[in-house]
């Protein structure tokens, strides 16, 4: 065996945390986990969270599928053309579709700039508010709060969503009672971040809650990820000048 296959299987075994009796979760806990995408969705909306149940996967047994209208490749590119000519982003491969999608026991939903493009979520949402009934858990990151909000499944709930779209998000559904300062809210099942990076910390409270204290706490040493373990902490509510209380 090489050298760097020697390496590689050491990186690997230092990921997979040894979790103390004491701090294993005392139940089932989540295996099947999905995740929307739509072109132009926000990458780090999608991959910061999955990087840290990446991570979590090399202790506890986790599937995670792929869901979008077609098998397609979905872009994160956003919709319309760059008035200075960039053209920059990165695509993903689906592994299903909306129309057939695996047992889910938890779905995250990222958010972008092709969210707010009403025609390019109708499948996403439709998907969403069929789905919601069967899942353990749902998760929503930034303006991802808004396909959840438009299928129905936060009506009556607590939620969060991205602050500089802060007026534009919670006017499409008034039946949900948003929280302006909160860096994510929890209400029942439903997890809801704020803009983009909140994700982060709403996944890493997620896994505290659900696969313990311990196993967070070693995933972001792992990912050399300080946490901000404050749901109210919120600077970006302050900056955006949002009121409080809402």
């Amino acid at each position: 065996m090489s050298d760097l296959e020697n390496q590689v299987k050491l990186v690997l075994a230092r990921s997979q945390t040894h979790i103390s009796e004491e701090g294993r979760p005392k139940g089932p806990v989540p295996v099947n986990f999905g995740i929307v995408v739509f072109n132009g969705f926000q990458a780090l909306d999608a991959f910061g969270p999955l990087d840290a149940l990446n991570t979590l996967s090399h202790t506890f047994p986790m599937k995670l599928s792929i869901l979008a209208e077609t098998l397609e490749p979905v872009s994160t590119k956003p919709l319309y053309s760059s008035s200075i000519g960039s053209d920059f982003g990165q695509s993903i491969n689906p592994t299903h579709t909306f129309a057939s999608p695996p047992l889910l026991d938890v779905l995250l939903v990222p958010g972008g700039s092709g969210a707010m493009h009403p025609d390019n979520i109708k499948s996403a949402i439709d998907f969403v508010k069929g789905i919601y009934p069967s899942l353990e858990y749902l998760i929503t990151v930034c303006n991802g709060a808004g396909i959840a909000a438009r299928a129905g499944v936060l009506d009556g709930k607590k939620a969060t969503t991205d602050k500089m779209l802060w007026w534009q998000e919670t006017a499409s559904r008034e039946q949900v009672k948003w929280i302006a300062h909160a860096r994510w809210v929890v209400d029942g099942n439903v997890w809801t971040s704020s803009g983009v990076s909140a994700g982060l910390d709403a996944v890493f409270a997620f896994i505290a809650a659900v696969y313990g204290e311990e196993a967070a706490e070693k995933v972001s040493n792992i990912l050399e990820y300080e946490r901000h373990m404050d749901p109210s902490w919120d600077p970006y509510a302050v900056l955006y000048g949002l009121p409080n209380g809402q």
